[in-house]
């Protein structure tokens, strides 16, 4: 065997020298007997039987990484031996075989031959040292060992260079899949847009869904909710707690306060008074009508808000002229005030308002005490500053109403008998029920009230037709007209409205319980007056002339009339106080004409479109109750107008 090795060797070197691989003749292919016996060999030999548990053979080392003989220990004795030129070997890579291993039969070491017919495989040196002192030990082929992980990875000198920065670069980060999560539209909501939705829910509705949560009760009781605070609606469904704590928490937000009927305020006012007035600061409208408050509540929200603008006190028990008096001090911008029907009030608190608010345009003190103060009603006149002035049910006679219209003392023209003043701002007067008024106190008031559009003088018992004979004529602006339950007054009267310059923009008429007006003098207001709108006629003498002139009117209003002379309009602005103007510019009567054209081609177009009948409007208003003339003839001509299609 030595000498085998050195001749191996130096085929070895030989071949190093050439630079050449050692050929060896390919092994004759077996068949029948001898090509089983060969596969027999060849799965003795595997190395997947050291896995299923088969000892090792005695001729193997145990020690040490697994190797085996490269030469075959089958015995030429062997029943099953191949023979020398026919002997099977491992078909491996070229130039290489691993000779198979003994089967069962093999004999022992001890009778070890050397097959010639056998392939060699070149042993170097460094492979031999390792081998040991057994020279007929060869190590495993390195293509059969086992190896571990760590040794399949290239080294640094068998990695390409494309490749050679690998490990240099970062690692790619794997980002788990994220499970798609639940989304809370309402909790992710800009606090914004949650309060513009819930401005779209009346009162009542934004109260009852406070009990949803915790975060809609913080959300229904947001002050920017409750800028206009008006329990008209909910008064009565409101419990007083609840109130108070809408009231403390919108407090800084609320500019208008309506409080009208809330009696279950009652006890809370005593506990809870300051505190919801120091919470509310910023009030600019301010209504306690109805209500039952002491009057440390009123001065408590009066000194606190410094710039209201209108204050209703309508039948509060409690409001005096001490109250007069911190009104007059603490809010200086007041334009509206009504203090009707408070028992404790006189003009002496209203005084002090008319000296210190400039700005005062309606005043409401119905039934109140000490309209006959001449030194009051001189300063009224001086201020010039009133526009709507309510005093019915007052103490007000003659000398009232010549002291307010023209004055102490008047410069008096020679030629006509009017008194030389300034013309008065009044746009609307209510005297109803001041019994001490006649005929001579409404005469003051001629030529000095031409802005005049509403007049209440009903059940003035002492007025006759010679009161309106001059005021119709001053007042061209006047629509509005309460004559209800003056006995003394006849068709005359009506005869003159109906000639008077108001006829164009007249559309209320109240001439209820006159019992001497019929006929003659309504026919002439209802053909002369084309803008009115409400006609009432209870108890009276009309009949149903009247109810088929009216429908007749109706039919005419219906049929456009672009030849028809300018008008008055009244133009009503969000100031309470209306302004009243007159169009007379050709170029303006086109403009409107011209605008009504385009809307009303707008609306024909929405009813094309919709297929929908527009609904009815109410042209003309007529109330006939107890009237002893009208008849079925004129209902029935009511009726079929209002059957015909418009």
């Amino acid at each position: 065997m030595p000498e085998v090795l050195n001749e191996a060797s130096d085929l070895s070197s030989l071949a190093e020298t050439r630079g050449e691989a050692l050929r060896f003749e390919e092994p004759v292919k077996l068949k029948g007997r001898k090509r089983f016996i060969q596969s027999l060999q060849r799965i003795s030999s595997s190395p997947s039987l050291a896995r299923m548990g088969r000892a090792p053979s005695s001729s193997y080392r145990t020690g040490g990484k697994a190797s085996m003989s490269c030469v075959s220990l089958a015995s030429n004795y062997s029943a099953y031996g191949p023979s020398h030129h026919h002997h099977t070997s491992s078909q491996t890579s070229v130039g290489f075989s691993t000779a198979p291993t003994s089967i069962v039969t093999t004999p022992g070491p001890e009778s070890q031959t050397f097959d010639f017919g056998s392939r060699i495989r070149i042993i170097s040196q460094s492979s031999a040292t390792q081998a040991g002192a057994n020279p007929l030990i060869a190590p495993l082929p390195v293509e059969a060992r086992s190896i571990s992980k760590e040794a399949q990875l290239p080294t640094a000198s068998e990695v390409p260079d494309s490749y050679a920065d690998y490990s240099s670069k970062p690692l790619l980060e794997v980002v788990p899949e994220r499970k798609p999560r639940a989304i809370d539209f309402w909790g992710e909501m800009p606090n914004e847009i949650k309060v513009h939705i819930f401005r779209f829910l009346r009162p009542r509705e934004i109260i009852c869904c406070s009990a949803v949560s915790r975060s809609w009760h913080e959300m229904c009781f947001d002050g920017q909710l409750w800028a206009e605070l008006d329990t008209q609606d909910y008064y009565r469904d409101i419990p007083s707690m609840s109130l108070v704590r809408l009231m403390t928490a919108a407090g800084p937000f609320v500019r208008d306060l309506n409080l009208r009927g809330c009696h279950q305020l009652g006890d809370r006012w005593a506990t809870h008074g300051q505190a919801m007035a120091e919470a509310c600061r910023n009030l600019q409208s301010f209504s306690l009508e109805d209500c039952r408050i002491d009057l440390s509540s009123v001065h408590y929200f009066l000194l606190q808000n410094t710039r209201l603008v209108h204050i209703n006190f309508c039948r509060v028990p409690a409001i005096n002229n001490s109250a007069m008096r911190v009104i007059a001090r603490g809010c200086p911008l007041l334009e509206s005030l009504n203090v009707s029907w408070c028992p404790h009030l006189d003009t002496q608190g209203l005084h002090k308002i008319i000296e210190s608010c400039s700005n005062l345009k309606e005043l409401r003190a119905s039934e109140t005490r000490g309209w006959d103060d001449k030194k009051f009603l001189s300063d009224i006149f001086k201020r010039n500053m009133l526009q709507r002035l309510f005093i019915d049910r007052s103490d007000a006679d003659d000398e009232s109403l010549q002291v307010l219209f023209q004055g102490c003392d008047p410069e008096i023209d020679p030629l006509t008998g009017q008194a030389i003043v300034p013309t008065r701002k009044f746009r609307h007067l209510n005297l109803s029920r001041c019994t001490r008024i006649t005929d001579k106190g409404i005469k003051y008031m001629s030529q000095n009230v031409p802005l005049l559009a509403g007049l209440q003088v009903s059940q003035l018992v002492n007025l006759t037709d010679g009161a309106f004979k001059q005021l119709f004529e001053d007042t061209p602006l006047l629509t509005h007209l309460d004559l209800e339950q003056i006995d003394d007054i006849t068709n005359s009267t009506l005869q003159k409205l109906a000639q008077s310059p108001c006829t164009p923009v007249l559309q209320h008429l109240n001439i209820s319980y006159c019992e001497n007006l019929g006929d003659t003098g309504m026919l002439p207001i209802i053909k002369n007056c084309p803008e009115l709108r409400t006609v009432q006629m209870d108890n009276t003498r009309v009949s149903d002339l009247v109810l088929a002139e009216a429908a007749a009117q109706v039919r005419l209003r219906d049929q456009p009339s672009p030849n028809r002379p300018p008008i008055p309009t009244i133009v009503t602005p969000q100031d309470p106080m209306a302004t009243l103007t007159t169009s007379s510019s050709p170029q303006q009567q086109q403009q409107q004409q011209q605008q009504q054209q385009h809307q009303q081609q707008q609306q024909q177009q929405q009813q094309q479109q919709h297929q929908q009948p527009p609904p009815p409007k109410i042209a003309l208003h007529l109330e006939v109750y107890d009237c002893q003339n009208i008849t079925w003839t004129g209902i029935r001509e009511i009726m079929s107008r209002n059957a015909e299609p418009s």
